[in-house]
């Protein structure tokens, strides 16, 4: 299985007026922009998933809702509080497997620092592994057997600047 992680777009800065609620941070209009060329990268690089599962926070939710409309993927999308930015990777791991199957290609989009975290227990078993997801920025694992521990292969991290270059 393959297993696709995407880190949230560019949004409104921590502390802007209007957005005390860090889960109510929209993207920026540049945000939004650059996902949108992010996406059209992943549809060139021809990634195929079965399933979106993204954070309900609003910046991952619409950067996940972007993706879905470049690869006409609506019905694919899903949300989950597993991937907030203090959910629970061992959830994660455990709603995948029990809701989409061991075979199923999944990306997940998401905040830092979880996503680091979760590529370093799935490619090391532990947070040993420093990996540093920029916004935007997209991993690709490839997993025989999906387990909350050391189970992935890590096959690329591109940044959203490489993406972009992408046609």
């Amino acid at each position: 299985m393959d297993v696709y992680i995407l880190r949230h777009a560019i949004a409104v800065d921590h502390g802007t007026p209007g957005y005390e609620d860090d889960s109510l941070r929209p993207l920026t209009g540049k945000g939004a922009k650059k996902m949108k060329r992010i996406a059209e990268s992943m549809l060139a690089l021809d990634l195929s998933f079965d399933v979106i599962l993204s954070s309900p926070f609003v910046r991952a939710k619409q950067t996940a809702e972007i993706v879905a409309e470049v690869f006409r993927a609506g019905k694919k999308l899903e949300f989950t509080d597993h991937l907030e930015a203090g959910g629970d990777p061992e959830k994660l791991v455990e709603h995948i497997n029990n809701q989409h199957g061991a075979d199923v290609g999944v990306v997940l989009v998401g905040h830092e620092p979880y996503l680091s975290s979760l590529i370093a227990v799935l490619i090391a078993g532990n947070g040993s592994v420093d990996i540093t997801m920029k916004k935007g920025g997209l991993c690709k694992l490839s997993i025989d057997a999906l387990q909350y521990g050391q189970c992935a292969t890590f096959e690329w991290l591109l940044t959203p600047g490489q993406l972009t270059q992408i046609r």
